[in-house]
């Protein structure tokens, strides 16, 4: 992919979901609001699925959106037992990650329909009230459930305080874990699809730790610097860790539309012209 630059200052938001997995829009509203809000690049990175890849492209030339190709990995730090996001970038062998993402999604759908099937007990909501919006996403999520009882009338906004009340991953009345693989299997996954890595939000799960470690050992390629929820002091010293171990650094809203834990508009972060001058040049140093 080239970045068509021409003096123009250029920007992309390289952190959204769609319906796909956890969004409450899909890839074409989501990447019309790209061009309305003034990016030029875009990546599409739903979780554990490459399934945007095909439509996002032609949808991208449609509007005027170069749409980077990009998937969220979800995995555990077993070190420090902690849940960690891992970003993949454009993979040159996408087909590598099929089997692993199918194989997730069906353990959160299992999962999530677990779940439901709890919450049933409590509240007089069906699977079908459910599936009215979890059926364009490749898992059935919390946020789809909790969408079908603010229908009911039990809630008005998704993360309330009975989404904690029933999902809070410690107390949680109905919360069941899916069994994530090990960050380091989901790196060799990345790299055997020639995509780049980047660990996603370090200060969301308490990250930095890990960020360093695979910054030493040169397993990561990248790292998102600037997030809709990393506060500035925050963001001082992932540029520092970045710089210091020539990071590529990205930026992104991790846009979910209503289906967000706090307002996060599309394109409120962005990844900034100079570092997305070192993304590309980075991917056409690996591809050579």
């Amino acid at each position: 992919m080239e970045i068509m630059m021409g003096g123009i200052s250029v920007k992309g938001d390289l952190h959204c979901h769609t319906r796909l997995s956890d969004g409450s829009e899909g890839i074409e509203e989501v990447i019309a609001m790209a061009k309305r809000v003034g990016m030029d690049f875009l990546a599409i990175t739903d979780h554990d699925t490459v399934a945007s890849f095909s439509r996002s492209k032609i949808l991208g030339q449609r509007y005027g959106v170069q749409v980077v190709p990009g998937v969220e990995l979800s995995c555990i730090d077993r070190k420090r037992n902690r849940k960690v996001h891992m970003l993949c970038y454009l993979p040159e062998k996408p087909d590598r990650l099929e089997g692993h993402c199918l194989k997730i999604c069906k353990q959160r759908e299992a999962a999530g329909m677990e779940m439901l099937k709890k919450v049933m007990q409590y509240f007089p909501i069906t699977i079908e009230d459910v599936k009215k919006y979890s059926s364009s996403s490749t898992s059935l999520y919390k946020q789809h459930i909790m969408h079908a009882l603010m229908s009911y009338g039990f809630t008005t906004h998704i993360f309330s305080g009975l989404f904690k009340e029933l999902f809070d991953s410690k107390n949680g009345r109905v919360y069941v874990s899916v069994p994530y693989p090990d960050v380091y299997e989901v790196l060799d996954l990345i790299h055997q699809a020639q995509g780049i890595a980047v660990l996603a939000h370090p200060y969301e799960y308490d990250s930095v730790d890990l960020l360093e470690e695979l910054a030493a050992q040169k397993a990561i390629e990248g790292v998102e610097v600037y997030h809709s929820r990393c506060k500035q002091e925050d963001e001082g010293k992932l540029i520092e860790i970045a710089q210091k171990n020539q990071l590529v650094m990205t930026g992104g809203s991790d846009f979910h539309g209503f289906y967000a834990s706090r307002p996060s508009p599309l394109g409120n972060r962005f990844t900034p012209q100079e570092s997305l001058n070192a993304f590309f040049r980075l991917k056409e140093q690996t591809n050579r």
